[in-house]
C-alpha cells in the first residue's frame, strides 16, 4: 500500500509511506528497502568536453572524476546564491545528473545556453530513465551510481541514487520491499544533509548550510558566485546557519516549510523540513540567524499554533 502525501509535503510525486512509516525508517537503517524517487530529473551530458566544462559552471572539482565515481556539486548565481543541486556520475562516455524536483527543465535550458563552441550535448533522458534510492554506500557496477558523500553517509545516511532504464525499473523495485519519501527524508534531516528548495531559499549560499566540503571545493578554478563563497569562508561567519532542533511532540501537526521561528519575540529563521523520526521524534532542519544561542528557547508559529523547539547543541557527527 503506497500512502500519498498530505498537500504541505514537499514530494508529491513520490509515495509518503508504504504502510509502515517508522518501521521503513529502520529497514533503511538495517540496509534493506528501496525507493522510487518518482520526482527526479535525469540529465545526460555527453561529449568529449563533457567534465571540464561541468567543472568550470559547478562549485565542485568533477574535471577529474574517475569512470563510476559520482559528485555533489552547485550551480550558483554571480552574488554565490544556490540555483541548482547537481548529483553528478560520469560512466566514461557520459555524465549523468540527477536533478531535484521540477529543475530538470529549467536546468537543461540553462546548460544548453552554456554550451558555447565545446564539444559537448545535452539532453533530458527523464523519459528513459528513472532514480531508485538504496541503503547500499557502494558503486552499481552495471548502473549510474551516486552516493551520498560524507560527512552525511556516516550519520546515518548512508546509500545511493541509482539511475535505472524505465524497461527495467519494475524488476528493480521487485528485489527489496519499498519504503517512502517520509523514511528518507527522517534518515536525511538526522543526518544534516541539506536539499534545494528544502533548506534553501533565494538567498542561500553555500556556506550557511553544511554545503562546504560536501558540494564546494574551495580549491578549485573560477566558477560563477566563487567570490562569494570564498569571502564569507575567509573573512567572517554567514549571517545564517543550518540546525537540527528538536520539537515539542505534543503537537498534532508538524511545521511546514517556510514556517517561522521566534525567539524572544524576535523573528530568527525558518523551518525547513519537519518529520517524525522513529528514534529520535519530531525533528526538523531549520535556518537561523548566526546569533541566535544554543539553548534558546525557540517558537514555529504554524498555522496560528506555537510550537516550542531547542536546538540540538552536539547533533551526532556534525
Amino acid at each position: 500500500m503506497n500512502m500519498l502525501p498530505p498537500a504541505e509535503i514537499f514530494d508529491q510525486e513520490m509515495a509518503w509511506h508504504c504502510g509502515d512509516p517508522l518501521g521503513e525508517q529502520r529497514l533503511l537503517i538495517a540496509g534493506q528497502g528501496i525507493i522510487e524517487l518518482t520526482n527526479r530529473g535525469v540529465i545526460t551530458v555527453s561529449g568529449q568536453d563533457r567534465l571540464t566544462w561541468l567543472n568550470d559552471l559547478t562549485t565542485q572539482l568533477v574535471k577529474d572524476l574517475q569512470i563510476r565515481n559520482s559528485a555533489l556539486a552547485l550551480i550558483l548565481s554571480p552574488n554565490g546564491h544556490v540555483e541548482y543541486e547537481l548529483h553528478i556520475i560520469d560512466d566514461g562516455q557520459t555524465s549523468w545528473i540527477i536533478t531535484q524536483p521540477g529543475q530538470a527543465d529549467e536546468l537543461l535550458l540553462y546548460l544548453d545556453r552554456m554550451r558555447f563552441m565545446l564539444r559537448v550535448e545535452v539532453a533530458n533522458a527523464t523519459d528513459r530513465f528513472a532514480v531508485v534510492w538504496e541503503p547500499v554506500h557502494q558503486i552499481d557496477e552495471k548502473c549510474p551510481t551516486w552516493l551520498v558523500p560524507e560527512p552525511f553517509a556516516s550519520r546515518g545516511f548512508s546509500g545511493r541514487e541509482v539511475v535505472i532504464a524505465r524497461d527495467e525499473l519494475a524488476a528493480r523495485l521487485a528485489t527489496q520491499p519499498q519504503a517512502g519519501s517520509w523514511a528518507l527524508e527522517a534518515l536525511r534531516i538526522a543526518s544534516g544533509m541539506p536539499r534545494m528548495n528544502c533548506e534553501t531559499d533565494h538567498r542561500t549560499i553555500p556556506n550557511e548550510v553544511n554545503w562546504l566540503n560536501s558540494a564546494v571545493h574551495l580549491n578549485k578554478g573560477c566558477y560563477r558566485g566563487q567570490e562569494t563563497v570564498a569571502k564569507v569562508h575567509n573573512l567572517g561567519q554567514p549571517p545564517r546557519r543550518l540546525a537540527l532542533v528538536h520539537l515539542d511532540g505534543s503537537a498534532e501537526e508538524l511545521p511546514v516549510h517556510g514556517d517561522e521561528i521566534t525567539c524572544n519575540s524576535k523573528v530568527v529563521g525558518w523551518i525547513g523540513t519537519a518529520v517524525r523520526h522513529y528514534e529520535e521524534g519530531n525533528i526538523a532542519l531549520a535556518i537561523l540567524k548566526r546569533n541566535v544561542a544554543i539553548g534558546e528557547r525557540l517558537v514555529i508559529n504554524h498555522n496560528g499554533q506555537e510550537i516550542t523547539a531547542l536546538e540540538d547543541p552536539a547533533p551526532a557527527g556534525w
